[in-house]
């Protein structure tokens, strides 16, 4: 019988009651291995009541008992690394060792969170006039949501739920449909750890569940990862309807290759920035921009260290890339590359009729690279989602800034080069948000925040560091005044001098 993926509400598993179900695929095989519950309105409309009742203590707990559960929880998810991973290769069909960095980088949230009592600290101004204070604090929203998608299906909720809770807030989660696993392991571990019932909620469903939480009154906030184009209807919808939002959208993540840069580290680079996860994430490079004369020693190095990658189920360890989450998406990235030569492109590497043997039905793709790839190409101007890599030539350093700057999107970017002046350059004329030096993925560390700019990025807090614990909690500020107790009422001795 197929493994059903329930609810998780008010601290316990809760059978999905709408009658909706959806498909769960193991994507190295092709076969529905789970069925995940969909939510109704009704279903969410329960986690928030669940999320809102707890509130109503987990808000006013004290710091002290926030973080105890939190270390508890950080100990666990630690126990338990292994496990995460491998529901999420089996689901995902990422490879162990990506899926267990996948963990190790949502820990560095249940870390930061783990610290929030630093994190939460208001600021005193003494004496501003004569006997006035004043004084801010930070303090929890309520019930806030967060909706993830499927290509960090353990990650990216450790990106929300952790900061969200030891701020203060209860949480309702709305994972992907298509690798909901990890979801309830997570809030299963959190309750172990000692999470009250209800601060930590997991509903799964697809549309109806997610603007079931856009139109709910008792949902303060909505955190979203995902596409552009979803990006934009949850903040403006969520917006209207209210609430605070940051949804971070799609890429298209640049790297410029300078005439003077190591360009077998930046083959490397290229490599498993484009190819790493099968290209399924958010901050993978997918256009290397080559200045200069290099182009050809550049493409020709990372053409041979793609094809010395080994692509194979995920739970093997010699795999070293796995299949994409499902056939539909493999075709879409597959006809990128198929149609790349009729737009000017140069197939170098063709990966769209990849299959691996005794796994004939997975859903493979090949590692696929083109050069001297258009701007106005369809390869160049989509977010892909999957492991193809364009190279784009420019002659000079002005003129790759200029291209990599007129793309919509700003989320990750890269430069490669010796050349101090030149990276400082770039750090400060690149219209992205996260850039890196020598770095092809520059993911911020959890005390800084991640997020793009453009159409990376909607609303204006990014996510965890400084500002997701802003986006978390409002201020609040109090000016007072107290009279000087040599001037109590006759009859009150406070022990004072009088005077009068």
């Amino acid at each position: 019988m197929t493994k059903t993926v329930n609810h998780w509400i008010g601290g316990k598993t809760v059978e999905g009651t709408s009658g909706e179900y959806g498909p769960v695929t193991d994507p190295a095989t092709g076969a529905v291995t789970t069925r995940v519950a969909l939510a109704s309105v009704a279903e969410v409309d329960a986690a928030v009541a669940a999320a809102k009742a707890a509130y109503a203590t987990w808000g006013t707990s004290s710091l002290a008992q926030r973080t105890t559960v939190l270390f508890r929880y950080r100990a666990l998810l630690d126990a338990h690394r292994d496990e995460i991973a491998a529901l999420i290769t089996a689901e995902h069909g990422k490879v162990h060792s990506d899926a267990l960095g996948e963990v190790a980088r949502g820990l560095e949230i249940v870390e930061l969170a783990c610290g929030i009592t630093t994190q939460l600290k208001g600021e005193l101004s003494t004496q501003v006039s004569n006997r006035v204070d004043v004084s801010s604090i930070r303090q929890s929203l309520g019930v806030v949501a967060g909706i993830t998608p499927f290509n960090f299906p353990a990650m990216v909720p450790m990106w929300m739920f952790p900061l969200a809770i030891a701020c203060g807030n209860t949480f309702v989660l709305k994972p992907s449909e298509k690798d909901p696993s990890a979801a309830n392991l997570l809030a299963e571990l959190a309750s172990e750890a000692g999470l009250p019932d209800g601060v930590l909620n997991v509903v799964h469903g697809d549309k109806i569940a997610v603007d079931a939480l856009l139109d709910h009154p008792d949902v303060a906030a909505v955190s979203f990862v995902g596409s552009t184009p979803i990006a934009r209807y949850i903040h403006a919808t969520a917006s209207a309807n209210g609430k605070r939002v940051q949804a971070l959208g799609g890429a298209k993540n640049h790297m410029l290759v300078l005439p003077d840069a190591d360009l077998d580290a930046a083959a490397d680079a290229a490599v498993s920035a484009a190819y790493g996860s099968a290209g399924e994430r958010c901050m993978a490079i997918s256009a290397v921009v080559a200045v200069g004369a290099i182009g050809d020693e550049l493409v020709a190095r990372i053409r041979e260290r793609a094809e010395k990658i080994k692509i194979g189920p995920g739970n093997d360890p010699t795999s070293e890339m796995g299949p994409l989450i499902t056939a539909a998406h493999r075709d879409k990235v597959a006809s990128y590359v198929t149609g790349a030569a009729a737009q000017g492109a140069e197939v170098v590497l063709d990966g769209t009729g990849h299959t691996v043997e005794g796994f004939e039905d997975g859903h493979w793709i090949g590692l696929s690279l083109l050069d001297k790839v258009s701007t106005d190409s369809d390869a160049y101007k989509d977010e892909i989602f999957g492991p193809v890599l364009c190279v784009l030539r420019v002659e000079s350093y002005e003129e790759g800034v200029a291209l990599m700057n007129a793309s919509p999107f700003g989320n990750g970017t890269a430069i490669f080069t010796r050349d101090g002046g030149a990276a400082r350059r770039f750090q400060l004329e690149i219209q992205a948000g996260m850039v890196g030096v020598n770095v092809p993925i520059p993911v911020p560390v959890g005390y800084h925040s991640f997020g793009g700019w453009k159409d990376s990025l909607f609303g204006d807090h990014h996510i965890y560091g400084n500002d997701g614990v802003h986006f978390y909690t409002r201020g609040k500020v109090t000016t007072t005044r107290w009279p000087d107790p040599a001037d109590a009422p006759a009859g009150v001795d406070l022990g004072f001098p009088r005077n009068h």
